[in-house]
């Protein structure tokens, strides 16, 4: 299955995979406003045997089956752990 992939100019980090290139209006209309304007950055076979990044490529597969599109988030961003765990003042 070849998928077609933007990045947001609008929302860091996200992308948007398409079964169909420049396809956008598979997109909802308030998905499209809140990611802005798109920029194609690659083009990609979707085998089963294709491992991706940050995505599952079982899941964008599906997600383009059934939708035409699959939306990529960025990274959960989790705080720093500590060392040591804080003490409280005596």
């Amino acid at each position: 299955m070849q998928a077609y992939v933007y990045k947001s100019l609008r929302k860091a980090d996200t992308y948007v995979y398409l079964s169909a290139r420049d396809d956008f209006e598979r997109l909802p209309a308030p998905m499209r406003e809140q990611l802005g304007a798109l920029r194609f950055v690659l083009e990609v076979e979707l085998t089963p045997q294709r491992k991706l990044a940050r995505a599952d490529a079982a899941q964008v597969r599906e997600n383009l089956r059934l939708h035409g599109f699959h939306l990529q988030f960025p990274p959960a961003v989790f705080p720093p752990f500590f060392a040591e765990a804080p003490t409280p003042d005596a």
